[in-house]
């Protein structure tokens, strides 16, 4: 079960049926199942005392996933700052929505065992990143 939570920050109205779709179809792409995966939505004090507290980074960020995925069945927690995705969607003078799907897939990329440490591996994040954006406008046409 895909769940979409709310803490603190108004969000935009998300198509949940077929973001789920894209999700699953996401996943399978890389020979795995959705399990229970939760976005949470926050503000920047949210994000930043979860950095703080669970990885001991003082800084702010679009989002943090935790990863409680056991072999193909991929769960987790996914922590996405609002403030963040608004202000990186200007900075790459990109619409809100789209780089708010961006970092949604993002995580589930996480989830499928994706990491983007190393520069090569930041290079190949983007590049399944829009892959899998390509995808979700086959899905929503025309809505985005």
């Amino acid at each position: 079960m895909i769940q979409y939570i709310s803490e603190g920050v108004k969000m935009s109205q998300i198509k949940k049926q077929k973001i789920n779709r894209w999700i699953k179809a996401v996943a399978a792409d890389y020979g795995k199942k959705v399990g229970d995966i939760a976005y949470i939505f926050c503000n920047e004090n949210r994000i930043l005392e979860i950095n703080q507290k669970y990885l001991q980074h003082d800084y702010y960020t679009d989002i943090i996933t935790f990863d409680d995925s056991e072999r193909n069945l991929i769960s987790g927690d996914i922590f996405i700052c609002i403030d963040t995705v608004k202000s990186n969607a200007e900075k790459f003078q990109t619409d809100f929505m789209q780089e708010l799907y961006r970092v949604m897939i993002h995580g589930i990329l996480h989830l499928c065992g994706q990491d983007d440490k190393t520069s090569e591996q930041k290079e190949e994040m983007t590049f399944k990143e829009n892959k899998a954006l390509s995808q979700l406008k086959e899905i929503l046409s025309p809505e985005i």
